[in-house]
């Protein structure tokens, strides 16, 4: 009865539009006050856990993406993937999948990879002459690869709930990441020929060379993360600021997508963004602080263990909870609302928590442009004035192609720790 009294309190904030702080904070506070345990202190623990290193290179992060976005950084990703794939049947979708790919790879926010792409490429494609549905659809699936490829934000929130690695944690979201894309380009190509999609002209090899060279700063930003991390030389939250600097220089100097004069209107609109992740990270570290002295997350392992069920059993529930939660919730509060609870249950049931770092992270890609709350979905709506509608039937065969990647990135866990394992070892 008190489960079902405190869903109905939880998803009833949520459908009067309050917001997730606000929700997971409210929640919590009655958890506290229904159950009798003491709350001295709690206001301490989240100031402790939010003093965190790691927890800093979310802010960072964040800021590196608006730079990246306002700053012409996307432009020259989408110009340099567009420059290859000249002369092929819908070449302008195969740009979105390379392109978003590209841009995750430097940003880590699938939100900020499909404005950003979106803003670019929609426009293109339509007028192109590219069905609608097909062009939302593949803008919206393109922009989750951000949530899974490093450097992640939702697997630098995973590493911190779950006391694991974060590095590990960005190694094991690339083999995943790149089979997504890649699962994405043969639709992309399938559909491009089937439905007789336009021809981009073919570049001579001079002008793609040019365009290449004119691409190198951006991509510099992803070296500059990957090396220093792995090269032993800098932490994640160094090399979250040191992306930050760099994707600023790049647009500054390089591409010219804003004037200094703009910075500090650039920086203002990060750290809006940034501040909405920290403050729900802060009000579900206090209802993770009451899932964990409850001894919810024991009682779950005791349940599963009594019950005989199979590993791949405990994993098909948990993905099925997940894309329900999905359909609700945006990747933070899912991940900071349910990990609490299932971190402490993995090892006992056999299932390595770097592992189930990307399937949890995949579920939370699929609830992006999962109907009917996927962000993506608003997203691309608000940028093309597009009905919601149109945008999920644009989205249905990425979505099922996203629900086939689960399903191997699930049960086949070699592809996600076969990585993490040869450079750091068997963890």
């Amino acid at each position: 009865m008190a489960a079902v009294a405190f869903l109905l309190l939880f998803f009833g904030l949520l459908a009067a539009g309050m917001p997730i702080f606000l929700v997971l904070g409210s929640c919590a506070a009655v958890l506290y006050l229904v159950s009798g345990q003491p709350m001295v202190g709690l206001a301490q623990y989240v100031i402790d856990q939010l003093n965190s290193t790691t927890l800093m290179a979310l802010p960072l992060f964040v800021m590196a993406a608006s730079f990246m976005r306002v700053g012409g950084v996307a432009k020259a990703l989408v110009d340099l993937a567009a420059a290859w794939l000249g002369g092929v049947r819908g070449a302008l979708g195969l740009v979105t999948v390379v392109a978003c790919t590209l841009f995750a790879a430097i940003c880590g926010s699938s939100v900020a990879t499909a404005l950003a792409m979106g803003t670019i490429l929609l426009p293109a494609m339509l007028e192109r002459g590219y069905p609608r549905p097909f062009a939302l659809g593949v803008v919206a699936a393109s922009g989750t690869i951000g949530i899974v490829v490093p450097p992640s934000l939702a697997l630098i929130l995973y590493g911190i709930v779950a006391e694991q690695s974060v590095p590990r944690l960005f190694l094991a979201g690339v083999l995943p990441g790149l089979l997504q894309a890649a699962a994405f380009f043969a639709w992309v190509l399938y559909a491009g020929h089937r439905g007789n999609y336009p021809r981009e002209p073919a570049l001579p090899l001079a002008e793609r060379l040019r365009v290449t060279l004119r691409a190198l700063p951006a991509l510099t930003v992803p070296v500059v993360v990957m090396v220093g991390i792995y090269g032993g030389l800098v932490t994640v939250t160094e090399a979250a600021a040191l992306s930050a600097v760099a994707a600023l220089l790049v647009s500054l100097l390089f591409y010219r997508g804003f004037r200094w004069t703009r910075t500090l209107d650039v920086i203002a609109e990060g750290l809006r963004s940034a501040a909405t992740i920290m403050l729900i990270v802060a009000t579900a570290l206090a209802f993770g602080h009451w899932m964990t002295e409850s001894g919810i997350p024991a009682q779950l392992v005791q349940f599963t263990v009594a019950h005989g069920f199979a590993t791949w059993q405990f994993l098909l529930a948990i993905n099925v909870l997940l894309l329900v939660l999905g359909c609700f919730l945006e990747v933070t509060a899912t991940l900071l609302l349910v990990l609490p609870i299932l971190a402490p249950a993995l090892r006992p049931l056999g299932v390595d928590p770097v592992h189930f770092s990307i399937i949890f992270t995949h579920n939370m890609e699929i609830g992006l442009v999962h109907p009917p709350v996927g962000l993506n979905l608003f997203v691309l709506s608000t940028i093309s004035r597009a009905p919601v509608g149109e945008v999920i039937r644009g989205i249905l065969p990425f979505l099922a192609l996203l629900l086939i990647v689960l399903g191997i990135i699930t049960y086949v866990p070699a592809l996600t720790l076969w990585l993490p394992n040869l450079v750091f070892g068997a963890s």
